[in-house]
């Protein structure tokens, strides 16, 4: 099968099965979307989408966050692991934000990694989610499902699995790619127990085909 087959069918059933491709963070506004992913490193989305509510409240607006004590904010986001550099990473960006920026999250890669806790990852999302751009968010699960169906080499890098995948997916296509290959990678293709006999990507996956 040729590449842009495989690229193409395997896009046509992702599509068919979660319609839609929506990020599974909460969030209103462009600044609370990059809170929410820096508190997801290591934690579920579920654990954040408990935590943002209560935190979003108090502390409404950029301005808020970019002037909140840093103890504080630690023990709102406390569960989430790794609270003291996600605490800091997140009144530091939100100062950024307010003195660098204009008070909006940028649209550039460049400009969104000079963000305290913001790496290639948070940056891609952000680009895609905010803005609608080329983005490819290569966790845990794009890595290992993206290896499986031979649209990378295999590789556990995140930085080479994002350019490899840039060579072959329709940069339209990048952001949703990603959003819905993380829900299969929840609901299907999990990492210890992988449902092959149910699953829509078997006809591509090589794993699936090693069987």
């Amino acid at each position: 099968m040729r590449m842009n087959e495989r690229v193409d069918g395997i896009l046509e059933a992702l599509k068919k099965e979660y319609p839609e491709a929506l990020c599974a963070l909460n969030y209103e506004k462009d600044y609370e979307l990059m809170i929410a992913v820096r508190l997801s490193a290591q934690c579920t989305d579920a654990r954040v989408n408990l935590v943002t509510p209560a935190l979003f409240a108090r502390y409404p607006s950029l301005e808020a966050f970019a002037e909140a004590d840093v103890l504080e904010v630690e023990r709102y986001v406390h569960s989430c692991g790794f609270f003291k550099h996600k605490a800091a990473d997140i009144v530091d960006a939100c100062k950024m934000l307010r003195d660098s920026y204009g008070g909006k999250v940028p649209d550039t890669m460049e400009a969104l990694l000079k963000l305290p806790g913001v790496g290639r990852k948070t940056a891609n999302l952000l680009l895609g989610d905010i803005y609608g751009k080329e983005a490819y968010v290569c966790d845990t699960h794009c890595i290992r499902i993206a290896g499986k169906l031979g649209l990378t080499d295999g590789t556990k890098d995140p930085v080479k699995c994002e350019m490899q995948l840039r060579e072959v997916l329709p940069p339209e296509e990048s952001s949703s790619f990603c959003h819905r290959i993380v829900l299969h990678g929840r609901a299907v293709c999990t990492a210890r127990n992988p449902g092959c006999e149910a699953c829509i990507l078997a006809p591509f996956c090589k794993s699936f085909a090693g069987k």
